[in-house]
């Protein structure tokens, strides 16, 4: 007979044989002995950790000849059948490839018929949230009110994509992942009875490597077993898994403490060597760095003896650095590790983390104090230079404008009285503001348009599309704010220079004007201005409209004006051409 792989034979065929999930095995026990087994059941919980199992061990329980029982007695023709996969009344459906609204249909029109081989029909739904909107509609209703024979047992690993009345139609339970103390003492069981001999070091690797997950568990040592023959080790099981030693990590961190380059870019050539990926080096040395953390802020801590083998040498390492320098050199290679995903080159990107370790571990070794010192002193260097440079540009603009005979507002320009600073202003601020109204004139017109409320309005879709396509552009695009729109342009004021020079760079702003052709549904263009400049020009403008307003306020029979002054002033305004006089 050929093969079959250990987390097939090693499947549990009754309660007591699932690990790690007392909580949930014992109430589905007690249900059963009491009879009070519902007719929904919704299984949740990561990859690995029994939920198809308990399944189908609940079905076997349901439908024991001897039952139903808190035990599956596996003796009966019903329970082997089961097992076998060979009862047409127990069905198990794979959601991923069968999530259509016609195979939810055909499952409602079948619930009606009574069983022909055992007492209750059960439906095994597999990844259930892969369903489609209209097939969870679809079983709804017969989940709700099903025949008296009939079992639903919905099974997923991301039950928040299940729709909140799918949920409230089932009993859930959630199971958790295995302790590794569980998964240790489970693959111990299985190394005996496959006559497999492995030390208790690998078994325990093994375990941490599955993350919580049995079946993965049982997976890598199959693996392993290939490879080892009878006998499993930790280095074998380093060796078949792409993992580094505990040693090997150590000597890298040393080298980076003594910052020696030359020594940690030889380490890193030597995994590459031995068939390491860069990327799985970084999750580990995340790893060695967590756990340096943990034994020196915790040693005594469950977490910390779950994970480490042999604390004392964690410890050496950990005591040559503080807890600061372990939490920044892990927010450094946390960053890295983020790049590493969308580059082509992670190996580079794995020795120039490194590299910036031993760059900072200089900074990071000196006196906590003379380190807050000189923070604060540049902190305060920078700001003067920063205060210094705005009162520079100030004095310059304020230069300019007294070129222009502008008068600083409250004082006189020239040295004239009240008066002519009045009429300096009045005759020479104009011109200015028009000059700089004049570029955003239109799009001052262009607020009240039709079409710009409708972009204004699904605004929020078009930010939803670009953070979907990339997600770092949505980050500089949410800071502006859409203005106006003229000309099949529309403009986006920013509140952040920065943000909205990269906005401006070449690709950004064709994926974001590609998006907004999608969503608004004509092609637009995208201009951009600073918010305070689109204020500014704002609060420019309303003084001209309130001129005209006034203007056309004024009454022909108001009293103490001439009204042969009056034309005068119309005539100037608006021209010979365009002033009409009538007697009354």
């Amino acid at each position: 007979m050929s093969h079959i792989a250990l987390y097939r034979t090693w499947r549990p065929q009754a309660f007591q044989e699932i690990v790690g999930q007392k909580h949930i095995v014992q109430t589905l026990q007690n249900s059963l002995r009491e009879g009070r087994f519902t007719h929904a059941y919704l299984f949740n919980g990561p990859r690995g950790t029994g939920k198809t199992s308990a399944a189908k061990i609940l079905a076997k329980a349901v439908n024991c000849l001897n039952g139903p029982a808190e035990e599956p007695c596996n003796e009966c023709a019903n329970c082997k059948r089961i097992t076998e996969g060979a009862v047409m009344d127990v069905v198990e459906i794979d959601a991923a490839s069968n999530r259509g609204v016609e195979e939810i249909r055909d499952i409602r029109d079948k619930v009606k018929y009574a069983p022909t081989e055992v007492r209750h029909k059960v439906y095994i739904i597999d990844e259930v949230h892969m369903l489609t909107t209209e097939a969870f509609n679809a079983l709804l209703k017969t989940l709700e009110e099903p025949p008296a024979h009939v079992m639903f047992i919905l099974a997923t690993t991301e039950p928040h994509k299940l729709p909140a009345t799918i949920i409230s139609r089932c009993q859930r339970f959630d199971f958790r992942r295995v302790s590794l103390e569980e998964q240790v003492e489970r693959l111990h069981q299985v190394c005996r009875e496959e006559q497999i001999e492995a030390d208790d070091d690998a078994v325990r690797y093994i375990a941490r490597l599955s993350d919580g997950g049995m079946r993965d568990a049982l997976s890598l040592l199959d693996q392993i077993m290939a490879f080892s023959g009878k006998h499993v080790t930790y280095a074998d099981v380093v060796s078949i898994t792409g993992g580094m030693a505990s040693e090997q990590f150590e000597k890298l961190v040393r080298a980076v403490k003594e910052r020696d380059v030359s020594a940690v870019l030889q380490l890193v050539d030597g995994f590459m060597q031995e068939g390491k990926s860069a990327d799985k080096c970084m999750e580990n040395l995340l790893y060695y760095f967590r756990d340096l953390l943990m034994v020196k802020m915790v040693p005594g801590s469950l977490a910390v003896t779950e994970r480490i083998i042999d604390i004392k040498p964690f410890a050496e390492v950990a005591e040559a650095f503080t807890t600061q320098e372990l939490i920044s050199m892990m927010d450094t290679l946390n960053y890295y590790q983020t790049e590493m995903k969308y580059s082509m080159q992670p190996q580079t990107l794995l020795e120039v983390a490194l590299m910036k370790l031993c760059s900072s571990s200089g900074v990071i070794g000196r006196n906590s104090a003379e380190v807050n010192a000189a923070g604060t002193e540049r902190a305060s260097d920078g700001l003067v230079a920063q205060l210094t440079g705005r009162i520079q540009k100030l004095e310059e603009q304020l230069a300019q404008l007294m070129k222009n005979g502008v008068a600083p507002a409250g004082g006189n320009a020239g040295g004239g009285g009240a008066g002519s600073g009045s009429a300096a202003r009045g005759s020479s601020s104009a011109p200015v503001a028009i000059k700089k109204i004049e570029k955003l004139d239109a799009y001052l017109l262009g607020r009240d348009d039709p079409d710009f409320k409708a972009a204004l309005q699904r605004w929020s879709q078009v930010l939803g599309r670009v953070k979907e396509q990339k997600i770092t552009i949505h980050a500089w695009l949410v800071d502006g704010e859409p203005v106006s729109l003229h000309d099949g342009a529309l403009l986006v004021a920013f509140k952040s220079s920065m943000h909205r020079e990269t906005t401006e760079k070449p690709a950004n702003k064709q994926l974001i004007e590609q998006v907004m052709s999608d969503v608004l549904g004509k092609p637009l263009r995208l201009i951009t201005v600073m918010l305070r400049d689109w204020k500014a020009a704002t609060e420019q403008a309303k003084p001209a409209e309130s001129q005209v307003e006034e203007l056309k306020l004024v009454q022909e029979d108001e009293p103490g004006a001439p009204k042969e002054e009056w034309i005068h002033e119309a005539i100037q305004m608006f021209g010979e051409d365009l002033v009409k006089i009538k007697e009354d």
